[in-house]
This record gives C-alpha cells, structure tokens and sequence, in this order.
C-alpha cells in the first residue's frame, strides 16, 4: 500500500554514552558515516539535472513509525541543477553519483526512488517544500557543496546549520532531532507538507538495493 497524505502547514562520563547511544539509533534508521568514494568531474558533468520548476527547498525527514522518532534528515536543493544533501545518508544508485554527502542528477525518477526507499513498514517520510529565490535556491546549493562529509548522527545538525545561512531562514535554530528541524521548518511561511508511506521490507538496504536495479534499467532504456 502506498499513499501520500497533505496536511494543512508534515555528568560528563554519562553525556557522553547518551550520545553513543543516540548514534547508534540514529545509525540503524539510515543516518550513519558516509563510506562511498567521491565521483570525478566528468561524473558530475553527465550526470547533473536542471529541474524546470520553481527553485525550492525540500527538506526530507525519515520518522520511525512506532515511536515517532526522527531517523534521517536531508535536503532536496532545486537551483542551478537538483541535487540532494544526504548527510551521513545511506542512499545510493549507479547512476547517482555523489560528492561529500551531495546527490547529483536528481530526475523525477530518482527524487521519488530517494523517498520510495526511506519509506518502508517501519518509517515513513515527511515530505516539506518551500519555494524561494532565486538567490536562496542557490546559497543553499553552494554552502551544501561546500560543506564536506558528515559524521554520523549529524544530519539534522548540518542540514539545521546550512539552512540557517539561507537569507531569510536566519531564525531556524541548530538542531541535533529531524522531527525538532521539521517543526521548525514546517513553520515557516509557504511550506507545504506531506507525509509518504509505504508497507515495504523494514530492511532499508533491501529497498536500496531493488531501486538501484530500477533506476539502471529505467537510465539504460532512455539512452
């Protein structure tokens, strides 16, 4: 079953075992270290996409659906090209390629392959587009590119800390918790929000696995 709903405006010693802890939790829900190796130039080149809609921001959180927790947070960029900050993300696919934490070549198929796969029987996807300048669309692209591979259970820290260097979104606040930064964003002016389920395998690896060969398959068909 898949579906999509809208809503209207989606001591020092024990500090430091709860934020193993909190890593840990955050790890198994697809936030973790980010091993894959960067793509070269001409990588990037093939493979970038220009969306034709408005510039926007998409921010994407993964939230457990038995607790309620935040599992994964990242952004959908739309500016000079659509790529994805995938923080310590887990996604992958042979005709992604990627460069410290950023997706390129972001096509309709591969934005909904993106959420397809982070939605499953145990998480479901807040889906919150805002659209901006311009000028916004485009800082929010050069401080994602600019801004190096993140540690594991930064992902809502380092999408938090970019989005507040965006002209405008200035009063967002740094945020270790995906669900803290989505209500923050959810209100801001003009964003609107959905949230994204699907029943699929709980294996997240799984999910990533069957969307790569789709993904392959659809890119060799249109060549």
């Amino acid at each position: 079953m898949i579906f999509a709903k809208a809503f209207d405006r989606l001591a020092p010693g024990r500090i430091v075992l709860g934020t193993a802890l909190f890593a840990g939790c955050i790890a198994l829900a697809g936030c973790e270290a980010q091993k894959k190796p960067n793509a070269d130039a001409a990588t990037l080149a093939a493979a970038s996409y220009v969306h034709n809609g408005p510039p926007a921001l998409t921010l994407f959180t993964m939230v457990n659906n038995r607790t309620g927790s935040g599992g994964h947070t990242s952004l959908m960029i739309n500016a000079s090209e659509r790529v994805i900050f995938d923080p310590a993300g887990s996604f992958y696919a042979d005709v992604v390629p990627e460069v410290n934490d950023v997706l390129f070549g972001i096509t309709p198929a591969v934005a909904l392959a993106y959420r397809g796969a982070h939605a499953r029987s145990t998480h479901h996807v807040v889906v919150q587009r805002l659209e901006v300048t311009p000028a916004q669309a485009q800082r929010a692209y050069e401080l994602a590119v600019t801004n190096g591979r993140v540690p594991g259970a930064y992902c809502a820290n380092s999408t938090s800390s970019i989005l507040r260097q965006i002209p405008g979104l200035e009063g967002l606040k740094t945020t270790f918790y995906p669900v803290k930064l989505s209500e923050q964003f959810a209100a801001l002016p003009g964003v609107v929000t959905t949230k994204y389920y699907e029943d699929d395998d709980a294996d997240l690896q799984k999910a990533l696995a069957e969307g790569n060969v789709i993904l392959s398959y659809e890119s060799r068909q249109s060549e």
